[in-house]
């Protein structure tokens, strides 16, 4: 069987479009129909619906998806057996969340790339959910998450670090000249800028705060560390960030932390697909994420 099927058909089945399919492919759209009514015609079965809203896999696409992965998986390593010249080389798309992609990701990729010129490092920035779906999609090579917990059936995780969170607000703000540690009851009277639900931290903050009788929190949910940033740099309420995105601001005077309940650090995790093999370009990524949080 033509791999470059099978590849059509996986990518297909993770991007639900045609469209986009053909883009990352670098195909013509009438070509990714070919393959695909190829393949349909070789098993006997229709393995994608064409809907309006794109093209959704059957129960018969869904039962030959992890068998197509298994083979393109086991083409991969024999074509690195065959490459093996002793250069590690090739791409690797690694996922985490905006906070890490800022902050620690670029120093660990410029590191890598002096030791190691031919892998190239892309970023995909995306919560838990985001990560771990695209591990199972096969879209992402390796992940990032900021867990205490990480239970999935087909990923697997291991703790490579831990990183500081900072409660801060404005300078001008009345908690940051406050010697009294605040209380969550005068914290639930306060406006706060949240991550996007998913982040971990974000999310057991905003139980805390809810958690209080009569309390009536505003809270703004945002997808990006800059813009919860900016807003409390403007005064307009709190935020609950990891320290290295806010380290600078802190040194420069222009955010304050907040003198309040204790927060602890959240857990790194490195993840990756728990069947899929590991190419040897993301081996020495994942390498130098776990040298650079030792």
């Amino acid at each position: 069987m033509d791999t470059h099927l099978l590849n059509t058909f996986t990518t297909l089945a993770r991007t639900g479009s045609f469209t986009a399919a053909a883009a990352e492919l670098h195909l013509a759209q009438s070509t990714v129909t070919v393959h695909i009514r190829s393949l349909e015609r070789e098993f006997g079965t229709r393995l994608f619906d064409r809907l309006p809203t794109g093209a959704l896999l059957t129960e018969s696409g869904r039962r030959l998806l992890e068998r197509a992965e298994d083979v393109l998986d086991a083409v991969a390593r024999l074509k690195a057996y065959g490459d093996d010249d002793g250069a590690v080389r090739g791409r690797v798309v690694v996922g985490a969340p905006e906070s890490l992609c800022s902050s620690r990701l670029p120093g660990v990729i410029a590191a890598l790339r002096m030791s190691r010129p031919e892998v190239d490092v892309s970023l995909y920035a995306a919560g838990t959910a985001g990560c771990v779906e695209g591990l199972r999609s096969g879209r992402l090579d390796l992940a990032l998450l900021l867990e205490e917990e990480a239970d999935f059936p087909d990923v697997t995780t291991e703790p490579i670090g831990r990183e500081p969170l900072a409660l801060v607000c404005a300078p001008g703000h009345p908690l940051a000249a406050s010697s009294r540690r605040a209380s969550w009851e005068q914290l639930a009277d306060e406006d706060f800028f949240l991550l996007e639900q998913g982040c971990s931290y974000s999310d057991n903050l905003e139980r805390r705060l809810l958690a209080v009788p009569g309390a009536r929190p505003r809270l703004t949910r945002f997808g990006s560390v800059e813009a919860a940033r900016s807003c409390v740099c403007a005064g307009l309420g709190l935020a609950l960030l990891p320290l290295t995105t806010v380290d600078e601001h802190l040194r420069q005077g222009r955010l304050a932390r907040v003198n309040g309940p204790r927060f602890a650090d959240v857990p790194v995790r490195l993840a990756r697909h728990r069947r899929r093999w590991t190419a040897p370009a993301a081996r020495a990524l994942a390498e130098a994420l776990k040298a650079d949080s030792a």
